[in-house]
C-alpha cells in the first residue's frame, strides 16, 4: 500500500507541515479607523521568527497596541501618526488616497479595514497614480495593480532589507529558518524519491518513466507535473 503523497499529507494538517505560530509575536494589525488623528509612541523594536521585518510595537494615545512592520530608521521612542490629517512621513499610517504620487509605502491592505496583506517584508511599493477612486500601485514584482483609495498604507521603506544577501553557510541554519514559517525542507525532486513518495520516482536513474502533463481533474498525490498545460516543449504556446 502507498504511502500519502506531500500534497494531501499537507492538507492533513500533520505536525510536519504546521507553521509553531504559537511562537510568533503576534498579529499584524491596524489601529481601529476614527476621523482623528491618533498619535503614537513606539514601545519597542522586536524580532519575531514568523516574520521577516522587525516588528515595531506601537502604542496609541488611545491605548490601541498594535504590531506593525518596522519602517526604516524608526527607533524605540518615536513619534508616529495614523488617520486622515496625518502627515506623509516615514512610518506613518495614511489612506491610499491620500499619498503623494511616487510615494514608497508599505504594510498594504486590499480592502479597507480588512488588514494588510501586501508588501509586509522588505521591498516597497510605489504610488504611480489615481483613477477615480483606485490607485496604481507599482508592487516590488514590478506588476501594477489598482485598489481602493480607502485601504491604509505605512508610507516609507519597510526595515530588513538586504536579508536575503547574507548566505545561510550551514544546512542547518536553512532548515530552522524554512521550519520557523512551516515550509517543508529540504526541497526534494520526484524523480529522486521512492515509488510510494511521488509519482515520478522509484526508478535508479533522472527520469520520470510516465507523461509529465496531467489532466486538471486528477486526484491529489497525481497532480504533478505540468498540470492542465496548453503546450509543452521548446516551441511555447502554438498559435
Amino acid at each position: 500500500m502507498g504511502k500519502r503523497g506531500i500534497q494531501r499529507a499537507r492538507g492533513a494538517g500533520g505536525p510536519r507541515y504546521r507553521a509553531p505560530s504559537f511562537n510568533y509575536a503576534g498579529r499584524l494589525t491596524y489601529p481601529k479607523q476614527t476621523d482623528e488623528t491618533l498619535r503614537g509612541e513606539v514601545i519597542d523594536i522586536i524580532n519575531s521568527v514568523g516574520h521577516y521585518a522587525p516588528l515595531a510595537v506601537v502604542r496609541y494615545e488611545d491605548e490601541q497596541e498594535v504590531l506593525l512592520p518596522a519602517a526604516l530608521g524608526l527607533r524605540k521612542g518615536d513619534t508616529v501618526f495614523a488617520g486622515k490629517n496625518a502627515p506623509a512621513k516615514q512610518g506613518n499610517i495614511l489612506r491610499l488616497g491620500d499619498v503623494p504620487s511616487s510615494y514608497p509605502v508599505f504594510n498594504i491592505e486590499i480592502v479597507p479595514e480588512n488588514g494588510p496583506k501586501f508588501v509586509r517584508s522588505s521591498g516597497m511599493a510605489y504610488v504611480v497614480t489615481k483613477e477615480g477612486d483606485k490607485v496604481i500601485l507599482k508592487m516590488p514584482s514590478k506588476k501594477l495593480v489598482k485598489i481602493n483609495e480607502n485601504c491604509r498604507v505605512i508610507v516609507g521603506v519597510i526595515a530588513g532589507g538586504g536579508r536575503i544577501d547574507k548566505p545561510f553557510v550551514k544546512a542547518g541554519k536553512k532548515h530552522i529558518a524554512r521550519r520557523r514559517r512551516g515550509k517543508l525542507h529540504p526541497t526534494v525532486s520526484g524523480v529522486a524519491q521512492n515509488a510510494v513518495d511521488h509519482k515520478f520516482g522509484g526508478t535508479h536513474r533522472r527520469t520520470k518513466g510516465r507523461p509529465t502533463t496531467t489532466s486538471r481533474n486528477a486526484p491529489p498525490g497525481r497532480k504533478v507535473g505540468l498540470i492542465a498545460a496548453r503546450s509543452t516543449g521548446r516551441g511555447g504556446k502554438k498559435k
